[in-house]
């Protein structure tokens, strides 16, 4: 999901109870803290949900959602960007003991997360440049974004203090094979997730 809007902070109140205030008027919408900033994202949209459905497939039939990992969709990660930073990513792996992590309303160590994945909304730039610099920097091994703009899938590994050092893109008629590291071998057919997220022509 990405940010449709960006709010600063009012006066000396601080973020993370201004980012409750605005939580609380705007039922639906993902609220989250990156670089200092408020990032106010809309509820999804269908075909955003249907990615995410059909992505959840691969990782299941993988074994991942099990003793060792758990598959879990807004899933709060606190992040070293800042004293409030923290991010709610549409999808992420994450170690089975993660609730033993929880450092902060409701938002978790980083270093439980293997891999983290986002489906672009409106702002489809938040996704691709702002989250990946502080998902490097709190070194999230795997980042993928469904880029549903371009048309494009990207696999972002090797984090470091300001992004990563690998960056592959791929296009509708590959095929990708996710990093080890997640823990099973998933496979992800671009074609087929790109279409599950196009929007309905007008």
């Amino acid at each position: 999901m990405s940010a449709a809007s960006v709010e600063q902070p009012h006066g000396d109140r601080p973020l993370i109870a201004e980012a409750n205030r605005i939580r609380d008027s705007l039922p639906g919408h993902r609220v989250e803290i990156i670089g200092g900033q408020i990032l106010v994202s809309p509820a999804p949209d269908g075909p955003h949900g249907e990615v995410l459905t059909d992505l959840m497939l691969p990782f299941l039939s993988a074994g991942l959602h099990g003793t060792e990992t758990r598959i879990i969709q807004c899933f709060g990660v606190w992040l070293p960007t800042g004293a409030e930073d923290h991010a709610i990513p549409d999808m992420a792996v994450v170690d089975a003991d993660y609730r033993d992590h929880c450092i902060e309303s409701g938002c978790h160590d980083p270093a439980v997360v293997r891999l983290i994945l986002e489906v672009t909304s409106s702002n489809y730039q938040t996704d691709l440049r702002t989250k990946v610099a502080a998902y490097g920097e709190a070194k999230i091994p795997v980042y993928v974004i469904v880029d549903r703009k371009h048309q494009r899938l990207h696999v972002l590994t090797e984090p470091t203090a300001d992004g990563y050092a690998s960056h592959q893109v791929h296009a509708p008629g590959q095929t990708v094979t996710l990093p080890d590291s997640i823990g099973a071998k998933v496979s992800l057919d671009v074609a087929a997730i790109l279409e599950a997220g196009r929007p309905k022509a007008d």
